[in-house]
């Protein structure tokens, strides 16, 4: 499995020949990928999702692809044939296995309403929460770490490091920061990430991590 990041919030992972693109934003460049299975969206913030990145990698698709996405997406843009996923959901899109869970994003403000937000489990290998501090119930061989957004401090990206203990991980959710700000969460990431005797692979966009 190959998990390429693109800017901000956005994966592209491809397995067996096949292509899952999760939650392609305002903050991340026009791109298309070759041999779409399917899309996953984990909420409707627009860093996450954007028609003009739908109505692309949909038209560059050679053949049909599933649409995975919480309630308050589906909501938000009614004109796609959306599969809607909540916490504890299963679905596949072709070598894709996909878990599904979470169910809400993690609070920015009391004044701001809570949306919905999924996490995903990708074959049992990556998980990537949206925009949450959700734990797996399993054990996360690839974590994909937001580390700096308006809902999030680096003492509670830390704590979370420390509760889901990934075997490997890599920053993401990094555009809102500075080149500066950037160097001081990767570094402390780093840090909880190898006190568990995990690794941390720091990549800029277009940069990928092959799997066995």
């Amino acid at each position: 499995m190959n998990i390429t990041k693109r800017e901000h919030a956005c994966l592209v992972v491809e397995h067996d020949g096949a292509t899952l693109v999760i939650d392609p934003g305002t903050y991340t460049e026009p791109f298309v990928v070759d041999a779409l299975a399917a899309i996953v969206v984990t909420h409707e913030h627009a860093d996450h999702v954007t028609r003009e990145h739908l109505d692309r990698l949909l038209a560059h698709a050679s053949g049909a692809v599933e649409l995975f996405a919480p309630a308050g997406v589906a909501a938000a843009h009614p004109d796609y044939h959306w599969q809607v996923v909540d916490a504890g959901d299963v679905r596949t899109a072709g070598p894709f296995a996909l878990a599904f869970s979470g169910g809400h994003h993690a609070t920015i403000h009391r004044s701001i309403p809570i949306i919905d937000n999924v996490g995903v489990f990708v074959n049992e290998t990556l998980y990537y929460p949206g925009d949450s501090f959700t734990v797996p119930t399993s054990d996360v061989p690839v974590l994909a770490v937001p580390s700096s957004a308006p809902w999030l401090k680096i003492g509670e990206v830390i704590d979370y490091l420390d509760a889901v203990k990934p075997r490997h991980a890599f920053p993401t959710h990094e555009r809102v920061n500075s080149e500066i700000g950037n160097a001081m969460a990767n570094a402390r990431i780093t840090s909880a990430v190898e006190a568990h005797g995990g690794r941390v692979t720091v990549l800029q966009p277009g940069e990928s991590l092959e799997l066995d």
